[in-house]
């Protein structure tokens, strides 16, 4: 038996066989690879055959938690292998088909894309296992996922929306659930799905086992684990270093109506043509007219977005999954959780107004150990929104000037720009769809702007000191021909920061002259206050080569009064050593011992994870006084609204119309529950089928307690026939269409007959 790296020991079933079964023990044990956490021989073979050689972290601390019947919430970041963490645990508590027992396991993903990509996961891992998975997703035939479930899967990857509808129109039982994961459980929460997952989780069994993956911990998915989970464990790792040490993060500062050139600018000069890379931007409106435009230009690609039909996704995905396509366009719903093999770059074409949305695209890549590059065009209404970010990160914010060229943030050569502007106006001229998509996006882009979440007022404010319109080229296209670049540069520069010694009435007035005598007096006046201010600008400037915008403190994604309340036992990465940092600080902490800060340590961090702003909804409260009387409360139900669309007072509408109450007690739209099922179990004779699968041929002849006449006989016969399938064999199709021909030309003769006694 040939040994596979990482792997010394296959499974149970061959230490019979080894004659050095003691010293793989120990060697395996020392490894901490799969094999010391007693596995199931299928599951190993599932393993090696995927090619996982030693687990990540997030698997090593999870799996034998799970194993235990523990309820887990983990926390790691994007790509650290939270998908095998979780099906590993998966096929060994449920190890062999059941056929009878109904689904035993059920997986809930926020989109699509990443249920599909669990389900091929569930396909490779477990393909020894023999076990039966289904999927559920939305736009999907409904038809479809009833004939699925009949068939007893022992895995459901489903969508949250759809099976909720799947199940109240089933009025599906889900008693024999032993193991529930919420993968990516905070975009779930973030994406409005609180009411369906609160719905799912009440018809489930007490005595399941919940897992919840997330790679941020938001407050409203703190107290999701302390009502719903019991017990759970958190494992926090990789919480400092929200992004990969692989993934390198550039910036360009363009301007707007130049950000469409930058983008070619970037995939023309300086990514490899060869290299997978995604392209993210705000609205499908945006991703359509980028489609049409490099389509014009001559560069393959494809595109996702929400309102996409599902089998136009599936296939553009493939499509770019496979390499036909190397470059994706794709709006946020392709943030999360999807992965893409061999993904080397990621464009953030409308900088993310969230920082931990910036965190789930740039996380597409560099996953798994393998090295990445992230590229943002920001323009200047966004330049705060990059100071939230650094200061999400914690990480230093270094500016590319004359002094720091190696800065991360920094222009695309104006000669670059300038190349591929000309080429865009030259092509908007000759296609007009081009001019009418444009417009499309611009508008669509204005509706974005009113629901993108504003800036922090301290970034706002920084921003104004930075030089982020006047920074110098970025360090990648240190490899262009700089010469006249620079003498470009300088001499843009130079006209820029051009101040005249005096003023018009200065230069131009004679020297004895009212106006030239008052001005000097004026500057002599205000001379000292010159000075000042010309030396507190030369102070800047030296500042700001030196520049770090990233923050001293950590700052974890909750507070930890509320982490400790909600779980007893906390897995995190050790505690590095801090005595150095604070041997120089000593002062400043005594100082601090008494001192109230105005905002808190993660006040940046609970920003970028917010789902819901307080602040916000606070505004858009209302407050009604409704009576204690029954005519007050008559009164208060007859309460008028203005209706914008038929320009008068109508009656508030009440908010539970349309609505239905579960056996929870929750209240879902009443388009959960239509007819859809019965209609289907009377098409498909499925309920027919079961009853006589269960009836036993026990009576023979006429029933019991009633006439069997010879009517009665003859009224069975017909209604036999009647219940007959529908489907002919191929002799009754010959014979019926025999004689409709024959009825066809016995009315044809009547016909003609008709004619020749009418001309008599």
């Amino acid at each position: 038996m040939s040994e596979v790296p990482g792997f010394p020991e296959l499974g149970a079933a061959d230490e019979a066989h080894d004659p050095d079964d003691k010293i793989r023990k120990k060697t395996v044990k020392k490894g901490g690879g799969f094999q010391s956490m007693n596995l199931n021989y299928n599951v190993l073979k599932g393993i090696t055959k995927r090619g996982y050689k030693q687990p990540t972290p997030i698997q090593r601390k999870t799996i034998p938690l799970i194993l235990e019947g523990r309820d887990v919430v983990a926390m790691a970041r994007t790509g650290s292998g939270k998908t095998a963490a979780f099906l590993i645990p998966l096929f060994e508590k449920l190890k062999l088909r059941s056929a009878k027992a109904g689904a035993r396991a059920l997986i809930l993903s926020p989109t699509r894309e990443l249920a599909l990509q669990t389900l091929k996961f569930i396909k490779e891992l477990g393909r020894f296992m023999g076990l039966k998975s289904a999927v559920i997703l939305g736009g999907d035939s409904m038809d479809d996922q009833f004939s699925a479930i009949h068939g007893n899967p022992d895995i459901i990857v489903a969508t949250p929306g759809r099976f909720l509808h799947v199940c109240i129109e089933m009025e599906l039982k889900l008693n024999s659930i032993e193991y529930v994961v919420l993968d990516e459980a905070d975009r779930l929460f973030e994406m409005g799905l609180g009411e369906q997952l609160i719905e799912i989780v009440q018809r489930l069994p007490d005595t399941r086992q919940t897992v919840l993956f997330s790679a941020t911990l938001p407050k409203v998915l703190v107290e999701f684990a302390k009502a719903g989970l019991g017990d759970p464990v958190l494992i926090r790792l990789d919480v400092e270093s929200k992004l990969p040490s692989e993934l390198q993060c550039w910036y360009f500062t363009v301007r707007p109506e130049e950000k469409l050139a930058g983008l070619l600018a970037l995939l023309k000069s300086h990514i490899d043509s060869n290299q997978q890379t995604i392209v993210f931007a705000a609205t499908k409106h945006h991703v359509e007219y980028l489609h049409m435009v490099l389509d014009h230009v001559g560069i393959s690609n494809t595109y996702i977005y929400s309102n996409l039909d599902p089998s136009a996704r599936k296939i553009n995905a493939a499509k770019f999954s496979t390499g036909k396509v190397k470059i994706l366009i794709v709006t946020d719903v392709a943030a999360r959780g999807i992965d893409i093999p061999q993904l080397e770059n990621v464009i953030n074409y409308n900088f993310p107004a969230k920082a931990k949305l910036f965190v789930h695209r740039v996380g597409r890549c560099a996953r798994a150990g393998r090295s990445g590059t992230a590229y943002s065009l920001v323009s200047p209404d966004e330049f705060a929104y990059l100071l939230d970010l650094h200061l999400f990160l914690g990480r230093p914010l270094s500016i590319a000037t004359p002094g720091n060229k190696n800065g991360i943030v920094g222009r695309i050569p104006q000669s670059l720009v300038e190349e591929q502007q000309s080429s865009l106006i030259t092509l908007h001229e000759n296609h007009s769809d081009l001019v009418s998509m444009r417009k499309v996006s611009e508008n669509g882009y204005e509706q974005y702007l009113r629901s993108r979440p504003v800036a922090s007022t301290d970034s706002n404010r920084r921003v104004k000191e930075l030089p982020l319109i006047t920074c110098s080229i970025h360090s990648i296209f240190s490899s262009l021909p700089e010469a006249s670049e620079d003498e470009r540069e300088n001499l843009l520069d130079r006209l820029k920061n051009y101040r005249p010694h005096g003023t018009i009435f200065e230069i131009c007035g004679k020297n004895k002259s009212q106006e030239y005598l008052t001005m000097k007096e004026k500057r002599a006046l205000h001379k000292d206050k010159i000075n000042a201010h010309k030396e507190l600008v030369e102070k800047r400037k030296m500042e700001l080569e030196s520049l770090n915008v990233g923050t001293d403190s950590k700052l974890p994604n909750s507070n930890t009064e509320e982490i400790n309340d909600a779980f007893k036992t906390v897995v995190a990465p050790k505690k590095r050593k801090m005595d150095e940092l604070y041997k120089n600080n000593k002062k400043r902490k005594l100082k601090d011992e008494n001192y109230i800060p105005y905002a808190p340590t993660d006040q940046h961090t609970e920003e970028g994870l917010a789902v819901n702003n307080f602040q916000k909804e606070a505004i858009n409260a209302q407050l009604d006084l409704v009576g204690d009387s029954a005519e007050t409360l008559k009164m208060h139900k007859q309460l008028k609204v203005w209706d914008r669309k038929k320009k008068k007072m109508v009656v508030a509408p009440d908010a539970r119309v349309g609505k239905i109450k579960t056996e929870s007690g929750q209240w879902i739209p009443a388009t959960y529950k239509s007819n859809r099922y019965a209609q289907w179990k009377e098409k498909t004779k499925v309920e027919h089928d079961e009853e006589d699968d269960e009836e036993t041929p026990t009576q023979k002849g006429p029933p019991q307690n009633k006439r069997y006449t010879h009517w009665a006989k003859h009224n069975d016969k017909v209604k036999l026939k009647q219940k007959k399938s529908e489907i002919k064999t191929t002799d009754q199709i010959v014979k019926a269409r025999l004689v409709a021909e024959k009825k066809r030309l016995r009315q044809k003769r009547g016909k003609n007959k008709g004619r020749k006694s009418r001309k008599k």
